[in-house]
């Protein structure tokens, strides 16, 4: 007889594998990361221009939460000397500049290793039913929510 998802085993086994989770995307990131020579908040940059599309460092250094200033256009100099982004003026307002990844590099150097995680959980995700895999989804859902709602909080904390 299985469990209802409200048992306290049920939660404990479910906040052990988030935690976990949670960890081991971090770790990860920083692996693939160092791979190609990078740090994680470098690549993490490069994946939300990418998810997000292009910012000017103001709005970059708003996004991944650093203070504008030095500390963007180091972290811009080192992305665009690596090849991952450029800047670009803004064509609706040329005094503008806009921070721009370049997706084939970042393809070229880290898809294979993307790739390879994704065919290992998509084979994965084959063993499972429709249901299961949409009560994950809204799982994973919520968890992101909660964690950019805290991010926004610890924010604004600051």
């Amino acid at each position: 007889m299985s469990q209802d998802a409200s048992t306290p085993d049920s939660r404990t086994q479910l906040d052990e594998a988030m935690r976990s989770f949670m960890a081991r995307v971090v770790l990860f990131q920083d692996a693939v990361a160092r791979s190609v020579g990078l740090n994680s908040t470098d690549l993490q940059t490069v994946g939300l221009l990418m998810s997000e599309g292009p910012a000017s460092p103001g709005d970059l250094a708003e996004r991944i939460g650093i203070t504008q200033g030095g500390a963007v256009t180091s972290l811009i100099d080192r992305l665009e000397k690596a090849g991952y982004v450029t800047r670009r003026r803004d064509e609706q307002d040329r005094r503008r500049v806009l921070v721009v990844a370049d997706e084939q590099k970042v393809i070229a150097d880290v898809g294979h290793i993307y790739g390879r995680v994704a065919d290992r959980w998509n084979t994965y995700l084959s063993t499972l039913t429709d249901d299961e895999i949409a009560v994950g989804a809204r799982i994973l859902a919520a968890a992101a929510e909660v964690n950019r709602e805290e991010i926004e909080r610890l924010r604004r904390e600051r």
